[in-house]
């Protein structure tokens, strides 16, 4: 008989925060698949668990899961495990997850701490529906299409960014999404944690040139339900701002904050409206 994969949800950040039936997982299980063994003995050691340790990197997810798959075949008990929080969600696994199901190996479910969610709990946003984007696209190309794709949407918008892209990102964000409320958690459950609310651009102000270190999750509220200005609304307050000789970038971001419309938008119908 086939063994079980559990998929084993750990603390992101304070070791504390891990449930007594993970903790079980782990002490049962024939061996642990860490994306980083080194990392996750520390865990292990702070709870007494001497336990064969197998390295699952996202950059070798597929080529290395064949050997555990076999494992599982064999009748061996597995517990899949990341750096912190649950396995698949940003983070090595998917793969592994996805191939067991295809084999009929039972896969099961243990859950705990998720960063993603911490930091919609506490980011003062709706919570009732969101939508989570993982870390935002390294290519500008690609987080700029990725960004057009959601600014429609209502629901909540999460996702994870580096330290040092932190103040970009929120730059990009806003020109995106416009003058959206947004929360930066930094090092939830850590001894710095850091949560910063404001909207998007009052936010990547206070970045801007700032030493950042540590995981950061960003919360940005969704679209907003009031209906936006009209176009021929949106042209004729252009319109009156550059007969007053004001520069397009700050007469964007200014209508931004009021019209609906995001600041991208607004500056390229003013560049239309100048050249015109």
């Amino acid at each position: 008989m086939a063994g079980a994969l559990f998929v084993v949800g750990t603390p992101i950040g304070n070791l504390a925060d891990i449930s007594a039936r993970a903790l079980d997982a782990l002490r049962s299980a024939s061996f642990i698949v860490c994306e980083d063994t080194r990392h996750s003995r520390v865990l292990l050691a702070h709870y007494g668990i001497s336990k064969e340790t197998v390295s699952l990197p996202a950059f070798a997810e597929r080529e290395r899961s064949g050997r555990i798959l076999d494992r599982l075949s064999a009748g061996e008990d597995c517990a899949l495990i990341t750096d912190a929080g649950s396995p698949g969600i940003s983070d090595p696994g998917e793969v592994l997850v996805a191939s067991a199901v295809q084999r009929g190996i039972r896969v099961s479910p243990i859950p705990g701490p998720s960063a993603a969610v911490a930091a919609l709990t506490v980011s003062g946003l709706p919570a009732a529906r969101f939508h989570f984007l993982g870390f935002l696209p390294r290519k500008r190309a690609d987080r700029a299409k990725l960004l057009a794709e959601v600014e429609p949407l209502r629901a909540t918008l999460v996702m994870f960014e580096s330290p040092h892209r932190l103040a970009d990102s929120l730059e990009e964000l806003s020109a995106a999404l416009g003058q959206r409320r947004a929360c930066v958690a930094r090092e939830l459950t850590k001894v710095h944690e850091e949560l910063s609310r404001g909207t998007l651009a009052q936010l990547a102000a206070q970045y801007r040139g700032q030493e950042v270190l540590g995981e950061i999750a960003i919360v940005v509220e969704g679209r907003a339900e009031a209906a936006c200005w009209s176009e021929a609304e949106v042209r004729s307050a252009i319109a009156e701002r550059i007969s007053r000789g004001e520069p397009l970038k700050e007469l964007s971001r200014d209508l931004a904050a009021r019209s609906g419309w995001t600041a991208r938008a607004l500056y390229r119908l003013a560049l239309s409206l100048r050249s015109a």
